[in-house]
């Protein structure tokens, strides 16, 4: 193994022989010449397959000339990526312990939803976005707490019969992190990092990092400038427009307290390559088992209804318009994962047994940013590399 610098200096990384140099050259190319564009202030990337592994740092965590470089022990806002790190697996855990029925109403667990055609969603429905639901909540008039976003939710009338109809929807998954405390009797962020969190070694994730964690190590998102504050009192108050760093980038989350189904967790890219490592360990980790095999496969191969041309997993996308660009050209479909609104990737192939990770801050200064066209490179390269490693 050659290591070039050290977590701490600007640039670190670590490059395993069976991996072509010159392939992961142009996977360095590419992010440093986002960030050139001012696309994103700073990145981590890391790319695995069995023992081989390459990681670097790239950037700073913001624009300003005397910012901190970014490391591989930055955290990251992973927005989006908490409904496969958390909710999805949380609610598989409680399923394969006999608490949740995955093909069980909604009703049945939040029967103050019932009305408006949410009668007929199942928790599949909500795992697999094909609820029928909006694809987010109201922000006004405002409101702040879970109870207040459950009755929110609640009042929603579904736009199409369940398991008609594809919406990648984040009241599916604020729905499901809520029932994830109804039925376990703990909250969110609790379960994650007691059954998740803990036992995969994952030490630098999780909900609201600013209960233990210095805000210089998170990188800094920004909210919009006339948004009110919405923040828990631990956190102080904040100016309309201020940078977010070490609060969670989506309003709704926050409106929440941190804490939801659909985002607000924060992690490193270690961190998430060892979740990574997990899935495809079949849902153990060292030795340490947190998901059975049946609900592995649950998780990460199509479980979306017949007809549904957008296919995805209990949790994983598959082949959704939103798979297509971190797949890239070269993954195969059946490959999977989830990206962020942040700027964060996790794509797992089952079929060379790799995967890559991507964080990013790519919302700050704002969320104006966009680093599709990264996307696909990234996901792209990354499979010429493994497969070059494989010739």
């Amino acid at each position: 193994m050659l290591l070039v610098g050290c977590v701490h200096q600007p640039i670190a990384m670590t490059i395993e022989p069976q991996f072509n140099p010159e392939r992961v050259t142009a996977i360095d190319d590419a992010i440093d010449a986002a960030i050139a564009a001012r696309k994103l202030p700073g990145a981590v990337y890391h790319l695995e397959r069995g023992v081989a592994h390459y990681q670097r740092a790239y950037g700073k965590l913001d624009y300003e000339e005397s910012a901190v470089a970014v490391t591989q022990d930055t955290v990251f806002d992973v927005a989006s990526l908490s409904k496969v790190l958390v909710t999805a697996p949380a609610v598989l855990m409680l399923a394969e312990e006999g608490k949740v029925d995955l093909e069980a109403p909604l009703t049945r667990y939040f029967p103050e939803c019932d009305g408006s055609g949410k009668e007929a969603i199942t928790i599949r429905h909500l795992l697999t976005h094909v609820s029928g639901l909006k694809s987010g909540l109201p922000a006004k008039p405002a409101w702040q707490g879970q109870t207040a976003a459950l009755g929110l939710a609640c009042a929603q009338t579904v736009t199409h019969p369940p398991g008609s109809f594809f919406r990648y929807s984040d009241i599916n998954y604020i729905l499901l992190g809520l029932l994830v405390e109804r039925t376990a009797d703990m909250p969110l962020d609790r379960f994650a990092q007691e059954r998740i969190f803990a036992p995969l070694g994952m030490r630098h994730t999780g909900y609201r990092p600013l209960e233990r964690m210095s805000a210089a190590a998170i990188a800094p998102t920004q909210r919009g400038a006339s948004e009110p504050a919405q923040l828990p009192t631990a956190h102080g108050d904040l100016a309309p427009g201020a940078p977010l760093q070490g609060v969670v980038h989506d309003p709704t989350v926050r409106r929440m307290g941190g804490v939801a189904g659909s985002a607000g967790v924060f992690s490193t890219v270690g961190d998430v390559a060892r979740f990574g490592r997990m899935l495809l360990g079949n849902g153990a980790l060292d030795g340490v088992r947190i998901l059975k095999p049946e609900s592995v496969r649950l998780l990460t191969t199509v479980q979306s209804p017949p007809g549904i041309a957008a296919l995805r997993g209990m949790g994983m996308d598959i082949d959704s318009p939103f798979a297509k660009r971190p797949r890239g050209d070269l993954y195969p479909v059946g490959s999977y994962g989830h990206t962020g609104f942040t700027g964060c990737i996790l794509w797992v192939d089952p079929q060379s047994q790799s995967f890559y990770v991507f964080l990013s801050n790519r919302v700050y200064p704002d969320d104006g940013s966009v680093v599709l066209p990264l996307y696909t490179q990234l996901g792209t390269l990354s499979a010429q590399v493994v497969r070059g490693a494989l010739q």
